[in-house]
């Protein structure tokens, strides 16, 4: 699942690759309605992990992912982008993914870590699917107190 907060960025969709129109309600085409797991079962019509893993979606879907990444970066400069949730358990994407948000950058920032530690800023969730129970859980024992 895409994050609520950047769920309607807009990322460019060229129609003549790709022309899927999209599953957001609001958007159509914003970065949820072309790369969340919905997304991706309505366009291929099949459970995104019944996908081979060379399948063709796997590359376009490394390509939105990686354009929604670089408007972060240049937008708020993380220190981590932790990418989870279904999709994201096809670790072959991870290294598609960095290597496409270098490309997309395009050297627009200038960053030895961009360069060579990329897999360190865009990485997935240390506790796998369970850092959203872990985190609500640490929240309420801290907060109590």
């Amino acid at each position: 699942m895409v994050h609520p907060e950047f769920g309607h960025i807009k990322i460019p969709h060229d129609k003549r690759i790709d022309p899927f129109i999209g599953i957001c309600p609001y958007h159509g085409d914003c970065f949820e309605g072309l790369a969340s797991g919905p997304a991706l079962q309505e366009r291929w019509h099949i459970s995104p992990n019944l996908l081979p893993k060379h399948h063709m979606a796997w590359e376009l879907e490394a390509d939105y992912i990686s354009l929604a990444l670089m408007n972060l970066i240049c937008t708020i400069s993380p220190q981590k982008i932790i990418l989870g949730g279904g999709v994201m358990h096809q670790n072959h994407l991870f290294e598609k993914i960095h290597r496409k948000t270098r490309n997309a950058l395009n050297n627009y920032i200038k960053s030895k870590y961009l360069e060579d530690h990329i897999h360190e800023l865009i990485t997935p969730p240390q506790l796998k699917d369970n850092s959203g129970i872990l985190g609500a859980l640490d929240l309420a024992i801290n907060n109590s107190r």
